[in-house]
């Protein structure tokens, strides 16, 4: 390889305008470090060897720790399509032709991503080997060469996000690509948002993916179908503009409340609905939350799981005044998912009730605890099933899996039977039990009464 060519790439990396931000990426850090190095000043002898070398380790350890099943090709193609910047936020915005001069400055940067992601790393990597072998430091340049050709050998690897084969294919320029990026984004959204679908608020206060997200579909849950479909409506209705209210999804334990709001946001992901799990001590930071979600294109529902509190603190307040109230109105692109299992998310005492307290205007108090589960639109009750309902849902789950076939009524009638005892023996009628039954059969083996009954004699 010529110094020529490591020139070439430094000044694409140095060039970029709108796709900035990616210059400051690890992996093209690291690229950008290798050419330094490579530089025709460069300090000869070992040292020089030894600085290109661990320049190199920095840029190959970063590169598989990015994603080690793909290619380098692959990988910047991800990075292009998943940045973030002025450009691909108002395409996300359905702005992206009003400004000519930006429109321009993306296709440009987009054509010198195109030439830094076809830039030959194995190549590089057998060209550092070689220059490792002539100051004799034979085993580094042996390994070097293993490396680079394990580069060589993932060429053409796909990559999580975008599909470089489709939006970016091989050997053309990534600026005539632009339409097809558009496309992708104006359906998936920029940056992050594009890439992922479920999210929480991060320590450093910005928003940071839920890169393995509870997977569970509609189609997996049995049971609830009145209480599912005013979730699926109201949430259709907020997806298309319409107006939608704040939900509560209050019951009993294990009834499938946070299922239900995580199976309706993957439903809806494909149309711009992403989820934002919000934990009771973020709570204070929803002013800078609705900040960051507003100017966006998509649709948030914020989901608090589990949802109560001890008494009316600053968290409380924070909450009532997002759902109405507040001197700021709640952007039109949320709405908040809670589950809870006290109907009024605050923790009563005996004390609380007026003929009991202390306090002079006690029916205020009161007022003000039962305030905020009364902000939300619409509250969707889930009780625990009856033994025959539970029964359904432990049949269906378990027909979903294919432990059950339809005839063979023995091995259902033992099913139902036992699917019954360890609802008795453990956590009581719901589908949250069904299913940890249903996990212990498809395990194989007997069951738990069984084995007791076994040490017994």
């Amino acid at each position: 390889m010529k110094a020529e060519d490591f020139y070439r790439v430094m000044a694409d990396i140095a060039g970029l305008s709108v796709f900035s931000t990616l210059k400051e990426h690890p992996l093209i850090k690291a690229l950008g470090r290798v050419l330094r190095v490579l530089a025709p000043d460069r300090e000869k002898g070992k040292d020089g060897a030894l600085e290109i070398l661990r320049a190199w380790a920095a840029f190959t350890g970063t590169f598989f720790s990015y994603n080690p099943e793909t290619s380098f090709y692959a990988a910047l193609a991800s990075l292009a399509g998943g940045d973030e910047n002025p450009f691909t936020l108002a395409v996300e915005a359905g702005r992206g032709r009003d400004s000519p001069p930006l429109l321009a400055a993306a296709r440009t940067d987009l054509s010198r991503l195109g030439r830094i992601a076809r830039f030959d790393t194995a190549g590089l990597g057998f060209h550092i080997a070689a220059l490792l072998r002539e100051e004799g430091l034979e085993e580094a340049a042996e390994d070097g060469e293993k490396i680079a050709r394990a580069l060589w050998l993932a060429e053409g690897a796909g990559c999580s996000g975008i599909d470089p084969s489709v939006i970016f294919p091989p050997d053309a320029d990534w600026g005539e690509a632009l339409p097809a990026l558009e496309d992708y984004i104006a359906s998936h959204g920029a940056g992050l948002l594009g890439q992922y679908h479920s999210f929480f608020w991060g320590a450093p206060g910005l928003l940071s993916p839920i890169r393995n997200p509870d997977p569970v579909e509609l189609s997996q849950l049995a049971g609830y179908g009145d209480q599912r479909s005013l979730v699926v409506s109201n949430t259709l209705r907020f997806i298309q503009g319409k107006p939608a209210n704040n939900l509560l999804l209050y019951g009993d334990r294990g009834t499938g409340k946070s299922a239900t709001v995580k199976a309706v946001c993957n439903e809806f992901a494909p149309r711009g609905l992403r989820l934002l799990e919000l934990r009771k001590p973020d709570l204070p930071c929803l002013p800078a939350i609705l900040e960051t979600l507003a100017p966006r294109a998509l649709r948030f529902v914020i989901f608090l799981d589990d949802l109560s509190f001890e008494n009316t603190d600053d968290s409380f307040t924070t909450l009532k005044a997002l759902l109405e109230g507040g001197g700021e109105a709640k952007p039109a692109n949320v709405v908040v998912y809670a589950t809870g299992n006290r109907r009024h998310l605050v923790k009563e005492w005996f004390s609380d009730r007026p003929a009991a307290a202390g306090e002079v205007r006690a029916f205020d108090a009161m007022q003000e605890q039962f305030s905020l589960a009364d902000r939300f639109g619409l509250t969707v009750i889930f009780t625990s099933p009856s033994p025959e309902e539970y029964l359904e849902i432990a049949c269906f789950i378990a027909e979903k899996r294919g432990l059950l076939k339809a005839g063979d009524e023995r091995t259902r009638d033992a099913f139902r039977e036992n699917a019954l005892r360890w609802e008795r023996w453990f956590n009581g009628r719901s589908p949250r039990t069904a299913v940890q039954y249903v996990d212990w059969v498809e395990g194989g083996g007997g069951f738990p009464w069984e084995d007791i009954a076994v040490t017994r004699e």
